[in-house]
């Protein structure tokens, strides 16, 4: 079906952050399969990890114990405050799986079912949490929502970064005889939305919101999470700790899988609850294990807190030296965009036009903002090339 605008190229091989096209021409990835590719292309712990495991049992279903899933989530939870883990296929999966985690619990241990009230899940405008139907619901955009009508009850809306809106938004709520806060349900970083870094402010409102209220606060982290902002989880740099939260793109290192982590008082789903078919297979898991053990031996960590600095660095001197073609960059890590002046009449998907027939793989985040997600062993070599290359794209754009 014609559900994606795909740029004229087909990759048929990569290596560490280079892709080969059909014609030989290479590329220095800093899209990484949209912030999914975190050890590159090839990666040899990867390469071994997937190819051992698919010559003994690569699916068996969740009806029997996985012993590679049980120590996924052991090491998931041994860099988190989660206490369990639910696995899944994909970032939409997980958010699916956390609202419907949120609703039991609010309809059960705060007692909203029997009192004939409606669980309420706060989400923010300009936000991104998945394409099936409720995680759709949850994402604050229309244009997403756009003709697939009726959309799941039990949402409200609230300005990203805005605190006070949010304590107004949740004051109206409370005040409702037929509803109930149920939950706070954010990105550490809007993505999609324009690369949004939450304050610290707005995220430690949400908490005493939720704590307040006996509500649950859920971190979108499908983005973030997985070492991308410079530490594991978003919400390390935001001071707080969330009772739910979700991860998946990096998770498997490009192989698919998801996760929805949360904290013991709010592990309410029981056998039948949820389920899935293919989630946390011994394939899957044998990918999320030699992720782990990159984490453990590569400094993985390290290497984005560098090489974020050296970016963003490079990013402001460009901004310094095309002033009516760019704005601002905002991120954090790995994890950048660049913002167009809306006045100079480019579009951020010209600007990655641009750079991919120059040789460097951007994407876009909204009309007006350039992604730069490469994967996390990117070297400084690779980020001074790929400053060269944005600098070429944006000397022939600009019209001053």
């Amino acid at each position: 079906m014609k559900t994606y605008g795909r740029y004229p190229i087909t990759m048929v091989k990569g290596e560490q952050c280079t892709l080969t096209d059909a014609t030989g021409k290479k590329y220095l990835d800093f899209v990484a399969g949209i912030s999914t590719c975190i050890l590159g292309h090839a990666h040899p712990k990867l390469v071994k990890a997937v190819t051992e495991q698919i010559q003994q049992v690569h699916h068996v279903s969740n009806l029997y114990y996985i012993p590679n899933q049980g120590n996924l989530a052991e090491w998931l939870v041994s860099v988190s405050p989660a206490d369990r883990v639910f696995f899944c296929n994909s970032g939409g999966e997980a958010n699916e799986a956390a609202i419907k985690l949120t609703r039991k619990y609010a309809n059960t241990m705060l007692g909203l079912e029997d009192a004939g009230k409606v669980p309420v899940i706060v989400t923010a405008h300009s936000s991104f949490h998945g394409r099936t139907l409720g995680a759709m619901t949850a994402t604050g955009q229309p244009k997403y929502q756009k003709h697939f009508t009726p959309l799941v009850p039990g949402f409200e809306y609230v300005t990203y970064n805005d605190p006070e809106g949010l304590k107004a938004l949740v004051a109206e709520i409370s005040a409702s005889e037929d509803r109930a806060l149920a939950g706070i349900m954010l990105e550490t970083l809007q993505g999609e939305g324009g690369i949004r870094p939450a304050t610290p402010e707005f995220m430690q409102t949400a908490r005493k919101l939720c704590d307040d209220h006996n509500a649950l606060l859920i971190c979108d982290e499908v983005q973030v999470g997985m070492g991308r902002s410079g530490k594991m989880w978003g919400f390390e740099q935001l001071d707080i700790v969330p009772d739910v939260f979700t991860t998946a793109k990096a998770l498997g290192g490009g192989v698919p899988i998801g996760a929805m982590l949360c904290r013991k008082h709010c592990d309410v789903f029981a056998p039948g609850d949820h389920a899935t078919t293919y989630g946390g297979n011994p394939l899957a898991c044998a990918a999320g294990m030699a992720v782990a053990q990159a984490f453990s031996e590569e400094n993985l960590l390290e290497n984005v807190q560098a090489r974020g600095d050296q970016l963003r660095s490079g990013l402001n001197d460009l901004i310094a030296k095309y002033p009516t073609l760019l704005k601002e960059v905002r991120g954090w890590g790995l994890i950048n965009g660049v913002e167009l002046q809306e006045s100079a009449g480019v579009l951020a998907s010209e600007v990655v036009g641009k750079a991919i027939s120059e040789g460097l793989l951007l994407v876009p985040a909204g009309t007006h903002v350039v992604r730069f997600v490469p994967p996390l062993i990117v070297g400084e070599d690779d980020v001074r090339e790929a400053l060269e290359i944005f600098e070429r794209a944006c000397a022939a754009l600009d019209s001053t």
